[in-house]
C-alpha cells in the first residue's frame, strides 16, 4: 500500500502509518530498529532497493530523507514537506516513509526526521552518497547509534580516509571497510593455521578503492610490518600476499568470484570471496550495533604510512631487434694516378 502526501508534517504522516497498518490488517510494530537514509533522487531508488532487501534480516522502519534542491532565492524560501508511506508488500520487512524537503526545511531535516523515530529502538543513519566528514558531527548523524557511509563513491578516497579518521566517533563505519570482512576473516584463518611471523606484506588492488587501502592499514596495524599497495586492473582487491621466511601466503581473486589460497607446505585451496552487493553489505552492518574497535584502529593508523601505490609491473616487451648500424659511408674514390711522364710524353 503507498499512500501520497503533498505539503504536510510529521504528525500527519505517523497518522497515515497508523491507519495503513490498520487498513491492511497488521496493526502491531514488529521492528527492531528505524534506519534513515540520506541521499539524492539519483541514487534513493538503489538505496531504498538495498535496504528493503536488508529489512528481510532486520525489520525495520525506512525513513528515506531526499533534500530537493530549489532552484530560484523565492522557491529557496519556501518551506514544503512532500511525503509517501509504503506499508506491506511495498516496504520490504517494514515500513517506509520517502520524505522529501523543499526550500529552508533541507536545513532542518532532523526535526522532521525525529518524531518518526521508533520509540526505544536503535536508530542507524546511512548516507549511499554525498556523506559528511564529520559523520557524528551532522544534525542527522546526531540521532544514530551507528552512522554507515561509503568513501568508494567518494571521488578522492584516500582524501577522504584521512578525513574520515580525524572526525572518527564510536559508531561510524565504512560499507568500503564491510566489504573485506571476508578478506580479513581467511587471512586470521590462514595465520591461525601456519603460526608464521610475516615480515611484510603487499596489497594489490585496482587504483582508488579505499577497501585496498583499508585492508592494508589493517595490516600494518595489527601485525606491526611494512605493507605495500600495489595496483592492478581489478575487480576491486585481487590479491594480498604475506611473505614470512617459511614462504609466501598469498590469498589471490582475479575473476571477482573465485580465490585461491597458497600457503607454505600445503596444496592449493580454491576458496569463494565474491564482491557483494549493497544489500549484504548493509544487513552485516546492522548485525552489530556497538562500536567498531578494530575499524577505529585501522582507520587511525593512516593511510599515509602506507607505502605510496606501485604500479602493476608491465609485461616484458619481445626482444627489440637489434638496433640497426650506422650506414657506413661509401668510401671516397680514391683518387685517379697522375699519369707519369714518360707516358705523357708517348
Amino acid at each position: 500500500m503507498k499512500i501520497d502526501l503533498t505539503e504536510t508534517n510529521s504528525s500527519k504522516i505517523n497518522a497515515a502509518m497508523v491507519q495503513a497498518r490498520r487498513d491492511i490488517g497488521t496493526p502491531a510494530i514488529g521492528m527492531v530498529l528505524t534506519l534513515v537514509i540520506v541521499t539524492d533522487e539519483e541514487n534513493a531508488y538503489d538505496a531504498l532497493k538495498s535496504a528493503n532487501d536488508a529489512s528481510h534480516e532486520h525489520p525495520s522502519r525506512i525513513v528515506v530523507v531526499i533534500k530537493r534542491a530549489s532552484r530560484s532565492p523565492r522557491s529557496r524560501r519556501d518551506a514544503r514537506l512532500d511525503a509517501e508511506v509504503r506499508v506491506g508488500a511495498d516496504s520490504g520487512s517494514g515500513e517506509t516513509v520517502v520524505l522529501r524537503l523543499h526550500g529552508e526545511l533541507v536545513d532542518h531535516a532532523q526535526s522532521v526526521v525525529l518524531p518518526l523515530l521508533l520509540p526505544d529502538a536503535p536508530v542507524v543513519v546511512w548516507w549511499p552518497d554525498g556523506a559528511p566528514a564529520d559523520l557524528a558531527g551532522d544534525p542527522l548523524g546526531t540521532l544514530g547509534q551507528r552512522r554507515i557511509s561509503d568513501t568508494y563513491s567518494c571521488e578522492d578516497p584516500t582524501r577522504e580516509l584521512s578525513a574520515r579518521g580525524a572526525a572518527y566517533a564510536p559508531g561510524d563505519t565504512d560499507l568500503s571497510w564491510t566489504r573485506i570482512t571476508p578478506w580479513r576473516s581467511m587471512l586470521a584463518a590462514a595465520l591461525d593455521q601456519q603460526q608464521l611471523s610475516v615480515t611484510s606484506a603487499t596489497v594489490e588492488g585496482e587504483d582508488e578503492n579505499p577497501s585496498c587501502e583499508l585492508l592494508a592499514m589493517w595490516l600494518a596495524d595489527r601485525l606491526k610490518v611494512p605493507v605495500t599497495r600495489t595496483l592492478s586492473a581489478g575487480p576491486g582487491l585481487t590479491a594480498v600476499r604475506l611473505s614470512t621466511k617459511d614462504g609466501d601466503i598469498v590469498l589471490d581473486r582475479a575473476d571477482g568470484a573465485l580465490a585461491t589460497l597458497c600457503m607454505p607446505g600445503q596444496p592449493d585451496r580454491a576458496v569463494a570471496l565474491k564482491r557483494r552487493d549493497t544489500a549484504e553489505l548493509l544487513a552485516e552492518e546492522l548485525r552489530r550495533l556497538d562500536p567498531d574497535n578494530t575499524y577505529e584502529s585501522a582507520l587511525k593508523f593512516g593511510v599515509t604510512k602506507l607505502q605510496p601505490p606501485a604500479p602493476a609491473k608491465p609485461e616484458a616487451p619481445a626482444k627489440a631487434e637489434a638496433e640497426p648500424k650506422a650506414e657506413a659511408k661509401p668510401e671516397d674514390p680514391k683518387p685517379a694516378a697522375k699519369p707519369s711522364k714518360k707516358s705523357a710524353n708517348k
